[in-house]
């Protein structure tokens, strides 16, 4: 008995099989091989046509099932992971009307950041409908207004993973987890955003069915099965947006856990368990996959532009030429906690929606010729890169989440002793790094919403732990300087 899962990425769709009893990955692939191309027909565009996405999941369906050597009918249940708060647009009959308008396209920003003034910045987030700025809604009132043509033939509309489900199904539904990325959920009322909905001027038949995270949302069909290889029937039982996923992969379901990743830029996704918000928009709030109307459990987004990008300059341009990550971070670590009094503040990746969408640069402070040297800046870089995560962290404390305890893949930055120390170190929680991805947690995701999990105990009890960091306690002290300097010469940063 086998559980299929995908996740639907903006490089590339990757599909895995995963073992139901075991709970072990037995087969993954993904497509293309290179990078998927993006649209950029105009500066700050960035379309993709939703068929690709199709093809390259039939391709990484086909090599998984021929590598693992399992047929359809084993496969008993699908979970969807994907790319968030993408807009894709069909008609009456399923076609679909124009490319997507996938997640890093900003043409949306000032239809945003105009609903956001009118509706009256404490009304949107108090009601977590965050800032609307580059999400969902405001790209469809794009649509709506540069291409009044298209938007008039708008049957449904649906984020990337509700498009997957429907070409597997023939249903189109979606989930309040969904809904809620794209702006169209009001937490307070437990209801569609109406007052959002009315001042864009959508029609509530825009808005898919409504269907549980956890649950049948459809089955496969004959059409489907034949083009994928599997078998007809099987059902969908599964689709959450790429972070809460990611949580959900590293079985993160309560309040005050934390999944983190800490690639070229780092995300802090934590779960709250109340209705609050930061009445200065640091961080976006979304439905979390096991939100209901009786438990709240809310995914706190923290992304953070300047993180493993700043290691990898650092690498090419001030660590000796040749050297590899791990010999960078066993220089980094002859230096000392603070690196000498050297603080970097790795902002130079884009503003921030942290520093309030400010964009500060990097800079390096503190730095004296006569005693500092590579090291000291090597591991100042990853102090820097901590420190933004700590700062983001408080942040969310300040909402209500009592943040314990980190679960992060031991992946990117995290390989490094050093930054992961000093994470816990300066926030206190423990760390706890597994092997896992978001394709082997859709499949997951699937066997609970199938009932062949009774809950997320039984489904992760196989998830392989690689590490445990403790906080030390004996250094907390030497971790707490060293971030107050950090966040001291931010805040003057900021000020000017």
């Amino acid at each position: 008995m086998y559980l299929l899962g995908y996740d639907i990425g903006s490089s590339s769709v990757k599909a895995c099989l995963v073992e139901a009893e075991s709970g072990k990955c037995v087969s993954s692939a993904f497509f293309p091989k290179t990078e998927a191309p993006i649209i950029a027909v105009k500066p700050g565009w960035a379309e993709q046509n939703p068929e690709s996405w199709w093809e390259n999941l039939k391709l990484a369906t086909k090599a998984i099932m021929a590598e693992a050597g399992v047929t359809g009918g084993e496969i008993k249940a699908i979970g969807i992971s994907y790319q968030m708060h993408g807009l894709v647009c069909v008609d009456k009959d399923m076609q679909v009307l124009r490319p997507a308008i996938i997640w890093c396209d900003s043409r949306a920003v000032p239809y945003g950041q105009k609903a956001f003034e009118t509706l009256g910045e404490e009304n949107c987030l108090s009601h977590l409908l965050n800032s609307p700025g580059n999400f969902t809604a405001s790209k469809l009132a794009w649509v709506k207004e540069h291409e009044p043509q298209i938007y008039e033939k708008i049957y449904k509309i649906m984020l990337p993973g509700d498009y997957i489900a429907m070409r597997l199904t023939d249903e189109i539904c979606t989930t309040v987890s969904g809904l809620s990325e794209g702006m169209f959920w009001d937490f307070r009322n437990n209801s569609l955003a109406t007052s959002l909905m009315d001042y864009y001027g959508f029609d509530q038949s825009l808005i898919p069915d409504i269907k549980p995270t956890f649950a049948e949302q459809g089955r496969v069909t004959a059409k489907a099965a034949e083009e994928l290889g599997l078998a007809a029937g099987i059902p969908i039982t599964y689709r959450a947006g790429d972070q809460p996923n990611n949580a959900v992969s590293l079985n993160v379901f309560n309040p005050g856990e934390i999944a983190s990743t800490a690639g070229t830029s780092g995300v802090v996704y934590g779960v709250n368990g109340s209705v609050n918000y930061d009445p200065k928009s640091r961080v976006n709030t979304f439905a979390h996959v096991n939100h209901s109307e009786e438990k709240t459990r809310l995914g706190v987004l923290l992304c953070i532009n300047g993180t493993g990008i700043l290691n990898s300059w650092v690498k090419r341009n001030i660590a000796p030429e040749g050297i590899s990550y791990n010999e960078m971070n066993i220089l980094a670590s002859k230096a000392p906690i603070g690196s000498n009094g050297v603080s970097i503040l790795p902002f130079g990746n884009g503003a921030e929606r942290m520093l309030e969408n400010k964009e500060i640069g990097c800079s390096i402070r503190g730095l004296n010729f006569n005693i500092h040297s590579k090291q000291h800046i090597i591991r100042a870089a990853q102090e820097g890169i901590v420190f933004s995560f700590k700062y983001g962290i408080d942040v969310m404390e300040q909402m209500g989440i009592k943040v314990k305890k980190i679960h992060a893949g031991h992946a990117n930055m995290f390989l490094s002793s050093i930054f992961r120390d000093t994470l816990a170190g300066v926030t206190g929680a423990t760390i706890e790094l597994y092997d896992t991805d978001g394709s082997v947690g859709a499949a997951k995701g699937a066997g609970m919403g199938a009932g062949i999990y009774k809950d997320n105990k039984e489904a992760f009890a196989s998830l392989e732990k690689l590490d445990v960091i403790e906080p030390n306690r004996s250094k907390a002290r030497e971790y707490a300087d060293a971030y107050e300097r950090w966040k001291y010469r931010l805040e003057k940063s900021m000020s000017k």
